[in-house]
């Protein structure tokens, strides 16, 4: 009987799992066969080289923490801020992606192909944040200062060691997306141009649908 081939996405698997552990130096076919429990001579009936693996590994971590993510919060809510926030807690608190993520940003910095993988999968992210800041916000430019605080939140929350004067950091992290995802748009604008508003008590009057005085 013909021994059973250790299928493809056991490989891959066991490749992000060395990347979360090592980082990519980790990432090696003898180590990765005695953990897995075979040869590494199945290997190559997947695989062309060590590269070919490691092209694998960021293609399910990227389809993993973009397209997944984004589909699974939309299916638990309908709510555009809600949505996002469970999109970076599965993305930035999951045990899961959480250190392939962290594991990916170190080999980025040292590895030009990695660096452009990350920057194309931070801009997927950074495009679901703006949209969902700009629900709310008109500003484009305040849309991209909103958009890239809550993502640097995100992800530098892991590296903070300071204290937060007796609240927990799950408090400050609360009230950080309270500002950044605070509504920026007055309760209802005044139509009139701005020569005709008046000033004092007269710039705070709202035209009303269907006033004409």
């Amino acid at each position: 009987m013909a021994a059973v081939r250790t299928p493809r996405d056991r490989w891959v698997e066991e490749g992000l799992r060395a990347l979360a552990d090592g980082g990519p130096d980790a990432v090696r076919v003898e180590a990765l066969a005695k953990r897995l429990g075979v040869t590494k001579g199945g290997f190559y009936g997947y695989f062309a080289d060590r590269d070919a693996l490691l092209e694998a590994m960021l293609d399910v971590w990227e389809r993993e923490s973009t397209d997944e993510v984004i589909e699974r919060a939309a299916r638990e809510t309908d709510d555009p801020k809600t949505m996002i926030r469970i999109a970076g807690m599965l993305t930035f608190s999951s045990d899961r992606l959480l250190p392939i993520d962290l594991a990916v940003r170190a080999w980025a910095r040292r590895d030009e192909r990695v660096a452009e993988r990350l920057r194309r999968v931070d801009n997927r992210r950074m495009e679901s944040v703006r949209a969902v800041v700009g629900e709310f916000c008109d500003d484009p430019d305040e849309v991209e200062a909103r958009s890239m605080i809550a993502f640097c939140v995100a992800i530098g929350k892991h590296f903070l060691a300071a204290d937060h004067g007796g609240r927990t950091r799950e408090q400050v992290l609360d009230r950080a997306a309270d500002v950044v995802f605070a509504d920026a748009r007055p309760a209802a604008a005044d139509a009139r141009p701005a020569d005709q508003r008046g000033t004092g008590p007269e710039r705070q009057r709202r035209v009303r649908p269907g006033r004409t005085s």
